[in-house]
């Protein structure tokens, strides 16, 4: 039974006509998963190692929700004439193409089928998209994305050990991920997903080119179109992709440039129907199966081509959605899970976040400009049920990406601040290992430069993942709960100071050490400081002399100082 499952299913997985026709498509929903071949005593069997691996780590029980959907019930779905698409084991289910009537009918009298959900999709006017230009995007992405001449003149990294960032210097400056690469965490050993609209030439890409040769792209699935090609539909995941895997020293250097990825095309460009996010959904469990740590999504989903099938403000819970509903599942299975927020900021009747944004297990991330101001077409909060969304922010307006004509280009929208976040999220689980997903997302949040007074426009504020990674190891945020409160970690010091400083304002700040008698022995100027919690290292300072020092923290309209300790 289960080898004639793997021919038909391989067979139907490798038909590469399916954008090209037109019948009608379905969602058709079980009843159960009973007398399946497969069972929850051996998880090898649906599972990779390593996602068994993730769930024995975080103490995730595998339950049936892991099981696959039965094979007879696809055997017998597929027996009646119809063209099976992409199964859920989630939603226990899958969708299939017809254009008989008729053959639903027959369908609906099976014993094991709970409901079938008409009109996921309808194909009239339906054309398979061709290659577009760079970066124009069709829905759900929303921002017709402007082109910049490069930038000169950009910043680098701010210490010794930093990456050569290019014009990507701001976007992971303002988050507080350079201290994590500098600390060694780029990546390595961490598996990202990536769902999205089609991978254009990433195969081919100067910036990509040390993700293939050192075999970091795990491997690839169109749940569009069938087979493996995504190199097609679109250039959006590529760019998406470049801010966090590229590798092009003194141009763009991404937030995750040593993690391995998956790269899945689960959106269809070319129109928007609800059997996106049922494909979704499909990619989240393969993401799942083979064993990811994240998936980012710069995906949403509100309304549709037929608007009869619409979502509503109310549906947008976290709880009814079939992204959203899938998404949660995932992040119940020990995966982290970065969707945009969308880019309904601007609209006058609906400019909230959609799915699976308002998932409440789902890390949503909002966008700001390079000086860390909210940008108007970033989708806000709250769900439905009230909860603050987004989570927090990062740089989505003028990102640097890698342009597809070699080098790099700016392009705007949250589909540029997620995959940011994503990258340097599995850093910090890199560092963090033994924590699970919400414990990441939690320190997140904490380090936010809003997170004594989060709000449904920026959330938790701008992370710095620098103080995620401290609170992690359990510094207290609450020693520095007052507007400009300083802590100093560890005191006494031998070689090197983490800093945490509560700004009032954002402002350009200096940081200086001096010796008892007063003479300065470090300094560093013009530093860029968020209003809220800051995070700065300071290293190399095993040379300094045993004894008392002080540290200053001074800016145009203020001056804190507090007592430090060298010991050795």
């Amino acid at each position: 039974m289960r080898s004639l499952f793997t021919l038909l299913f391989g067979l139907l997985l490798t038909t590469s006509s399916f954008s090209q026709i037109s019948p009608e498509k379905y969602f058709i929903e079980f009843t159960d998963k009973n007398n399946s071949p497969y069972s929850i005593e051996n998880p090898q069997e649906f599972l990779s190692q390593r996602a068994i691996e993730r769930r024995e780590r975080y103490n995730i029980t595998i339950d049936e929700y892991d099981l696959p959907v039965n094979p007879q019930y696809l055997e017998g779905i597929a027996a009646v004439g119809v063209q099976l698409i992409n199964p859920t084991k989630w939603l226990n289910g899958v969708t299939i193409y017809t254009n008989d009537p008729s053959r639903l009918d027959l369908i609906d009298y099976l014993p094991y089928v709970k409901s079938i959900m008409k009109n996921v999709v309808k194909s009239e006017n339906k054309t398979f998209p061709e290659i577009y230009d760079q970066f124009s995007l069709n829905k759900p992405f929303g921002m017709n994305e402007v082109l910049e001449e490069l930038k000169t003149g950009y910043k680098s990294g701010s210490s010794v050990n930093s990456l050569n960032y290019g014009e990507g210097f701001n976007q992971i400056e303002m988050i507080g991920g350079i201290a994590l690469h500098d600390a060694g965490f780029m990546g390595q050993g961490m598996v990202i997903a990536v769902l999205d609209g089609g991978f254009y030439a990433t195969d081919g890409m100067e910036a990509f080119d040390s993700l293939y040769l050192n075999d970091r792209i795990l491997g690839t699935r169109d749940f569009v179109g069938g087979g493996s090609n995504v190199y097609q539909g679109s250039t959006h995941g590529t760019a998406v992709l470049s801010t966090m895997g590229a590798n092009l020293p003194g141009q763009l250097v991404g937030t995750a440039p040593e993690a391995s990825y998956w790269l899945f095309r689960t959106e269809d460009t070319g129109t928007e129907y609800m059997i996106e996010e049922y494909n979704w959904a499909s990619g989240a469990e393969y993401a799942d199966s083979v064993g990811a740590d994240v998936i980012n999504s710069s995906l949403s989903y509100k309304t549709f081509d037929e608007p009869l099938y619409d979502h509503t403000y109310a549906e947008m819970d976290g709880n009814t959605a079939p992204s959203t509903i899938a998404a949660d599942m995932a992040a119940s299975r020990g995966m982290i899970i970065v969707n945009s927020a969308g880019n309904d900021g601007g609209s006058s009747t609906w400019p909230y976040i959609g799915a699976p944004a308002d998932g409440d297990s789902v890390f949503s991330i909002g966008a700001v400009d390079a000086d860390g101001q909210y940008v108007y077409f970033s989708s806000i909060g709250p769900t439905a049920d009230g909860r603050i969304k987004p989570n927090f922010m990062a740089q989505g307006a003028s990102t640097v990406v890698a342009s597809t004509n070699g080098g790099t280009a700016t392009s705007s929208g949250t589909s540029f601040s997620s995959p940011i976040s994503a990258g340097i999220t599995a850093c910090l689980w890199q560092a963090n290992p033994t924590m699970n997903n919400m414990e990441i997302l939690n320190s997140i949040q904490l380090s936010g430069s809003m997170a004594s007074n989060p709000d449904n426009q920026m959330g938790y504020g701008i992370p710095d993942f620098g103080l995620a990674n401290l609170i992690l190891s359990g510094f207290n945020t609450d020693l520095v709960a007052e507007t400009n409160d300083i802590d100093i970690y560890p005191n006494p010091f031998y070689d090197e100071l983490k800093i945490v400083y509560n700004s009032a304002d954002t402002q350009q700040v200096s940081i200086e050490i001096l010796d008892i008698a007063g003479k300065l022995v470090y300094s560093k100027q013009n530093i860029k400081r968020n209003s809220g919690l800051n995070y700065f290292k300071i290293t190399n300072l095993e040379d300094l002399h045993r004894g008392v020092y002080f540290l200053k923290i001074s800016s145009d309209v203020i001056i804190v100082s507090k007592k430090i300790v060298k010991f050795k």
